[in-house]
């Protein structure tokens, strides 16, 4: 049987033409096993740097989904956070505990180095600064890199703490006071971030609570802290506590999960927590719950890896990591002040910047 070109090819320029990209690329080797999908959203504020995912998607469908939203939220974080970005995002198809080889990273390396710098990729899920060391043989357009070899390293810690202002902020908002002391919070996903965010948080003296699929990650993070409290998954939203900070993959805050919810704050690192923007913004509102957007509280890690573009500066990089604190709060006064969700308020107010570079660029 001979495969549908034709509905493939209309799907996602369909997709692409919905959600506004720029250009969607696939990458295949058959030697090394790689399959690979880099997204590439808007270019207005600069190249598009974004990381690559390693991930056993069900479907090719759901892998260019994941690449396409992953890349427009990148171009949000970027423009939100005033760096001079584009949104892009790559995904490769695989078991990251079998497919990971030199040869693969090599390979993609090489594919990326052929965009000429208009994407610009760095870790992500699944993948390390190891990774990336590998990957920058065969290109320049790659951050990241190792400390060893004059990179930042992992970008998580920043990606935690960024996660941890916007907490803060958000616990002023609703309590009128950012003390974490004493509140209750749910962490789900204990992979890199979710570690480091726990960290903060214990130091805080707030009590945490962890679920992850991963029961090594669970097992690790209990290692390390002693007074956290394990929940299974399937009875996370049954729990009574202050904040629910999503840190694993995307759209667990739904339909189903926000008529369950007994939290007030929503604050975590995950892309994509809202299934659908659109309707689930506006559910919050009416439930009274205080969400945090994701492309703004996780861009931490952004920022960082941005940094070493420019000449990087751990100092500097934590001094912007913590205005997310004071954007998170711009954020709830425009919601407020336009009666409108905690999302659509921070997408207007990276448009508006969107807007205005490009009317910027169009003249002499």
């Amino acid at each position: 049987m001979q495969p549908n070109f034709s509905f493939m090819q209309q799907s996602v320029f369909d997709n692409m033409q919905q959600m506004g990209h720029e250009q969607v690329v696939f990458c295949h080797d058959p030697h090394s096993g790689l399959n690979a999908i880099i997204a590439i959203h808007d270019t207005t504020l600069g190249p598009a740097l974004g990381g690559t995912r390693l991930w056993n998607y069900n479907s090719h469908e759901d892998a260019i989904i994941d690449a396409l939203r992953l890349s427009r939220g990148m171009t949000y974080k970027a423009a939100i956070s005033g760096l001079n970005l584009g949104g892009g995002k790559a995904v490769i198809i695989g078991d990251a505990a079998t497919i990971k080889t030199e040869a693969l990273w090599r390979r993609y390396g090489k594919f990326v180095n052929s965009l000429n710098g208009k994407y610009i990729t760095a870790e992500d899920v699944n993948t390390s600064a190891r990774d990336m060391e590998y990957i920058s043989i065969e290109t320049d357009f790659v951050t990241g890199v190792p400390e060893y070899m004059g990179g930042s390293g992992d970008p998580s810690p920043f990606t935690a703490y960024g996660v941890f202002m916007g907490m803060k902020a958000a616990a002023k908002k609703m309590w009128g006071n950012d003390s974490l002391t004493g509140r209750k919070v749910l962490v789900q996903g204990v992979g890199h971030v979710g570690q480091y965010l726990t960290g903060h948080l214990i130091e805080e003296g707030a009590k945490v609570y962890i679920t992850d699929i991963n029961q090594a990650k669970v097992k690790q993070t209990l290692e390390k802290f002693h007074s956290v409290e394990v929940v299974d998954g399937d009875k996370i939203f049954d729990l009574d506590i202050d904040i629910y900070a999503p840190c694993a993959l995307g759209a667990t805050v739904n339909t189903e999960s926000i008529n369950k919810m007994k939290c007030p704050i929503i604050a975590g690192a995950a892309n994509n927590q809202l299934a659908d923007e659109n309707v689930h913004g506006p559910m919050l509102i009416e439930k009274g719950i205080l969400y945090v957007p994701d492309f703004l509280i996780n861009a931490g890690g952004l920022i960082n890896v941005c940094a070493e573009l420019e000449g990087y500066n751990r100092e500097r990089v934590n001094g912007n990591v913590e205005k997310i604190y004071g954007r998170t709060l711009e954020i709830f006064d425009l919601s407020e002040k336009e009666k409108i969700h905690t999302q659509l308020a921070a997408m207007r107010i990276a448009e508006k910047r969107l807007k205005d570079i490009a009317n910027v660029k169009s003249r002499l």
